[in-house]
């Protein structure tokens, strides 16, 4: 996907987010762009287009904060369960 207006997207990318519950790696994969460009878009430019979805989607990004090192410790466990195998 391909778009000429970052406005457009950064709001696309916060819906998508906002609906989902998705993270930052998962929406960049499922837009095809960058996870940088997806965090930079969510965050900074987001938050100067439209405050009030910066903010739902600014507490979504802080639950994920908060989560990461749950996933990681998952992601681990797996790893290593697949390596014994």
């Amino acid at each position: 996907m391909f778009y000429e207006n970052i406005e457009q997207r950064a709001i696309e990318l916060a819906h998508y987010i906002i609906e989902t519950g998705d993270t930052v790696r998962g929406a960049a994969k499922k837009f095809a762009i960058s996870k940088s460009t997806v965090h930079k878009d969510v965050t900074s430019r987001l938050e100067h287009i439209n405050p009030p979805l910066f903010l739902k989607v600014k507490d979504i990004l802080a639950l994920h904060k908060d989560e990461r090192h749950i996933r990681g410790g998952i992601a681990t466990q797996k790893k290593y369960l697949a390596m014994k195998k």
